[in-house]
């Protein structure tokens, strides 16, 4: 996987707030917002676009577990492991996106700097879950020599 300026901009700055102190977080805070909005979308561009050079058959079977998203049903016994992992890997990158995100509106809310470190670490995390989803679903696409 090629590594996304977006991302990486977006990692070297919630590095670097990890220093920050209120004032700081204070007059940054939307700057924040805006580099991580853009690392997340570059990260789901990609593997939208990623998805788009499976085989129709593995983008099916993709589509058929993220409609029957039911904690109670089973997913389809036919559907390959791989896409079951890649699946589980979005899953995952996505709740941590969800926790990073939750985090930094209960810091401002509190405005407590402690929280909002915390919400960079979580931030970074879920930014790394999401490129490993994306290397997974990457190693899905058919090579050109078939």
């Amino acid at each position: 996987m090629r590594k996304l300026p977006e991302v990486e901009e977006a990692k070297a700055l919630m590095a670097e707030a990890l220093e920050w102190s209120v004032m700081q977080w204070l007059k940054e805070k939307k700057r924040v917002r805006k580099t991580a909005d853009r690392a997340n979308d570059a990260l789901d561009e990609l593997s939208k676009q990623t998805k788009l050079l499976w085989p129709s058959e593995l983008r099916a079977a993709y589509g058929s577990l993220a409609q029957n998203a039911n904690p109670g049903k089973q997913p389809d016994a036919e559907i390959p492991n791989a896409i079951k992992q890649v699946k589980r890997a979005d899953d995952e990158s996505f709740r941590a996106h969800m926790d990073a995100e939750n985090t930094f509106d209960e810091a401002e809310r509190q405005l407590s700097t402690s929280m909002a470190r915390e919400g960079c670490r979580k931030a970074i995390y879920s930014w790394e879950l999401h490129e490993k989803a994306i290397r997974m679903a990457e190693r899905l696409i058919p090579s050109p020599q078939g």
